[in-house]
């Protein structure tokens, strides 16, 4: 089987849970993204895909050899970048090059085409000759996934690559990883949600060492967002505009905000996702001379998604909930149970 096969992969230091039971499925062809606040587990995942680290419990297999078991062929097919990269600084590009192709036992007569392809790919063909330790973090950073491209590797795992980048270095590391995924299989992991979100065709959302959530950016947000929001200001009585908010039908939630201004109601509307509210709340609030102050209307995105299913669990707030559809259903299927 190809790709990368995880089960029920646990791993724990001492009473703390670093993962917890995750289930993963990456096939190949995809640039992969592991999101999550710092802490979540994406770290210590990564390192046990690679045979780094091992496992408390579970199984996790690359192109059907277990990392475990026959860890060799397993790493063979997977290159891996550090959140620091494992750099000698006092070799030159090329000699840390070299030494990596001997530590994967690259075959003395592939060794230097080799080299010369991934200095080719990441753009470092310039910076050969000069010390590692006098070239810039992005020039560093290139020559880490350099190494991690040594032997080819069809999987390649990178762990927040751009920290520590300036704009400009960060903008010229992911469109290496955008070329790398058209040969190449890459996973990269994130607590960056832009980068995850213009890099990657696949997300997973990893929240206290478990899956929280996976998809296509497009739909985790159709799967996910469920709602749509609408902030209203209205100039008017609050008993008056209770009483239009709960003549619409597509209400399923409101609340009201408190306002510093005398005579104006804040109050903030929630309704299906397919369900656009502004038209008839125009209407409804001239129809009764009911003056809109202010309006804006905002979908939920892939961000408001991240930052929903990895907060701390807190206590609710108090809402007014309206579910009038809801209700009317509840209240015929009670009539025909009698």
């Amino acid at each position: 089987m190809s790709g990368i096969q995880i089960e029920n992969l646990v791993k724990t230091y001492g009473d703390n849970i670093a993962v917890n039971g995750l289930n993963l499925n990456l096939e190949k062809g995809k640039v992969y993204g592991f999101l999550g606040p710092n802490g979540a587990g994406k770290s210590t995942t990564m390192n046990i895909i690679t045979g780094y680290i091992g496992a408390t419990g579970g199984t996790v297999k690359i192109d059907g050899y277990d990392i475990f078991k026959e860890p060799e062929k397993a790493k063979k097919r997977v290159g891996y970048l550090p959140e620091i990269p494992p750099l000698y600084q006092d070799m030159t590009v090329k000699e840390y090059l070299v030494f990596v192709t001997e530590l994967k036992k690259i075959p003395a007569k592939e060794k230097m085409k080799n080299i010369k392809e991934v200095l080719e790919m990441t753009k470092t063909t310039q910076v050969e000759n000069r010390l590692i330790k006098n070239l810039s973090k992005g020039y560093k950073q290139r020559v880490g996934i350099a190494q991690a491209l040594i032997g080819m590797p069809e999987i390649i795992i990178l762990d927040e690559p751009t920290v520590g980048l300036d704009p400009k270095q960060i903008i010229e590391i992911r469109q290496l990883i955008k070329e790398l995924g058209k040969n190449h299989t890459v996973i990269l992991s994130s607590h960056i949600l832009s980068e995850i979100s213009e890099v990657c065709e696949y997300i997973f959302i990893i929240s206290r060492g478990q899956l929280a959530a996976e998809g296509t950016e497009k739909q985790l947000v159709e799967q996910m967002a469920g709602e749509n929001n609408l902030e209203l200001e209205i100039k008017g009585d609050k008993d008056n505009v209770k009483e239009m908010i709960e003549s619409l039908e597509d209400v399923f939630e409101y609340e009201f905000a408190e306002s510093e201004t005398e005579n104006i109601v804040r109050l903030k509307i929630k309704s299906d996702r397919d369900v656009d509210l502004r038209e008839k709340i125009f209407y409804i609030c001239a129809e009764n001379d009911l003056p809109i102050m202010e309006m804006s209307f905002k979908q939920k995105t892939l961000e408001d998604i991240f930052i929903e299913l990895t907060k701390d669990y807190a206590a609710p707030e108090k809402k007014i909930r309206f579910k009038k559809k809801k209700d009317k259903q509840e209240e015929e299927d009670n009539v025909s149970d009698l």
